[in-house]
Parts: C-alpha cells; structure tokens; sequence
C-alpha cells in the first residue's frame, strides 16, 4: 500500500506528465485539491532535485516556480 506523501508524488507526476505546457505550483496544488501548498512545493522541489522533474523560479521576491517533465 503506498504512502500518502507516495500517492501525492504519483498524482503530481501524472499531472506533469498530461500537462502540454508548464504549470505553476499553484495550479498544480489547485489540481491535487485538499493538499497544502507546502506539502505540493516540497514534493516538487524533491522531484526536481531527483532529476525527476525540472523546475524554473520566475518573478521577484517568493515569486513563482514552473513545472514540468
């Protein structure tokens, strides 16, 4: 049985993988519904520092961060 933290990287991964352009985090998290932005941003950045995903700061300050795969 996978984790909740292994379905959330399966969901994310599947919507990276369906998506045809790159996605913000917030669209992702509005995709996964229920789930904190901290939860999405830090299973992203994992993702990414896994070489799994690639991702893309883009804006000042907190900005915005692109997704994809």
């Amino acid at each position: 049985m996978q984790s909740h933290e292994d379905k959330v990287t399966s969901r994310i991964l599947t919507i990276l993988g369906k998506a045809n352009e790159p996605l913000e985090t917030r669209e992702i998290e509005l995709i996964l519904n229920n789930i904190t932005r901290t939860k999405v941003l830090y299973r992203l950045t994992n993702l990414r520092g896994d070489g799994v995903i690639f991702g893309k700061h883009v804006g000042s300050g907190k900005g915005t961060w692109i997704w994809w795969k």
